[in-house]
């Protein structure tokens, strides 16, 4: 059975956009997920995180330095002065020679305006703290957004709110490493709380998507998507595995090694 969302189908072999295009523009912005689009990305992978009042913003990290001309924590700042952060004040393309989107308007999205402006994408919504994962929740049902996106985190506790209901989970890494090591001492495999599994190519030296264990996740209905990839060669030899999707800072790029 194909799945409505491809995302969650194990056929498929989307291109997901890592944070946008961010191998050419400013990462989570809405122009970096527009430029996702033009490159012929399948869906998007995007980060949320809270602000202060409560709104669920698209943004990586925990702190605001290493993108934005603001210091300190997300959570300590209002949507309002968050909206007033230069996204693209330290992008570079060229290892620091240009800054080209210093002063240019490019903001911190909301999650709602990422759905917005992309009415049709896929979205793989990686839910980044415990505290937002309720209005990432909110926010995808009241914006019909439920069938076409998906949510994973790394931490178990911020998907608490997504195991049961109509917004599909993907696994955490408790429950990526109870797979690996009963694929690794071939135990029986545990019952899925999730849909989906999103994996880095290796953890702590290990690889994770070996074929064994795609192949595991496959037998339990579970596509597996790899991030993140943006060597087509890597690509190629990932597909050939079985991996669903592969997230890449380069659609292009990666995109050409399905053909």
């Amino acid at each position: 059975m194909v799945a409505s969302n491809l995302l969650l189908d194990l056929s498929a072999r989307p291109v997901i956009a890592h944070r946008g295009a961010s191998g050419h523009a400013p990462e989570n912005t809405l122009l970096a997920f527009e430029l996702a689009v033009q490159q012929g990305a399948d869906a998007f992978e995007l980060d949320v995180r809270l602000s202060r009042d409560g709104a669920p913003m698209v943004v990586h990290d925990a702190t605001l330095e290493r993108t934005t001309g603001l210091a300190g924590p997300v959570r300590a700042r209002t949507l309002a002065e968050l909206r007033m952060a230069d996204a693209g004040r330290w992008f570079t393309p060229d290892a620091g020679r240009t800054l080209p989107f210093r002063d240019r308007g490019v903001r911190i999205p909301t999650l709602a305006e990422v759905l917005w402006s992309f009415p049709a994408m896929p979205m793989l919504v990686d839910v980044k703290e415990p505290e937002v994962q309720e209005a990432v929740r909110r926010v995808l049902v009241e914006e019909g957004a439920t069938e076409r996106c998906v949510v994973a985190s790394e931490i178990d506790a911020a998907l608490a709110a997504f195991r049961e209901g109509p917004i599909a989970c993907g696994a955490s890494s408790r429950d990526i490493a109870e797979l690996y090591l009963a694929v690794l001492l071939r135990r029986r495999l545990p019952q899925p709380r999730y849909r989906f599994l999103s994996v880095p190519p290796r953890h702590r030296g290990l690889p994770v998507p070996t074929p064994r264990f795609v192949a595991a996740a496959r037998r339990l209905g579970c596509p597996v998507h790899v991030w993140t990839v943006n060597d087509p060669a890597t690509a190629r030899r990932l597909w050939a595995r079985g991996v669903a999707g592969v997230v890449t800072n380069e659609p292009v790029r990666v995109g050409s090694a399905r053909s």
